[in-house]
């Protein structure tokens, strides 16, 4: 590996939540990993599609961004995430990364 430039190579012991849930529109199964990392934002993924994010509080009122990243068609199934990230997503104070 000579030719890499390593940037990090963190270890930690992440808290893992996994949720499923139905609503009248459609099913949801998503991974959130509570991290110390990237700015203290969680990653969020979809275990349906594989797609993933990380989000933070201004991140989860953003309709339009949840839709292009979790590929939902229907603005309904993306009011039905802001109401449940809103609970699931810490509304605690980021850092940045470099202090």
């Amino acid at each position: 590996m000579d030719y890499f430039e390593k940037l990090y190579d963190e270890h930690e012991s992440a808290k893992v939540r996994f949720v499923g849930f139905a609503t009248e529109n459609a099913r949801y199964d998503f991974g959130i990993v509570y991290t110390n990392l990237f700015f203290g934002k969680p990653l969020v993924i979809c275990m349906q599609t594989g797609r993933s994010t990380l989000l933070d509080p201004q991140d989860i009122e953003d309709k339009e961004y949840l839709q292009k990243v979790f590929r939902i068609s229907c603005a309904n199934q993306a009011s039905e995430l802001v109401e449940f990230f809103r609970e699931a997503i810490p509304s605690i104070p980021f850092q940045t990364e470099y202090e």
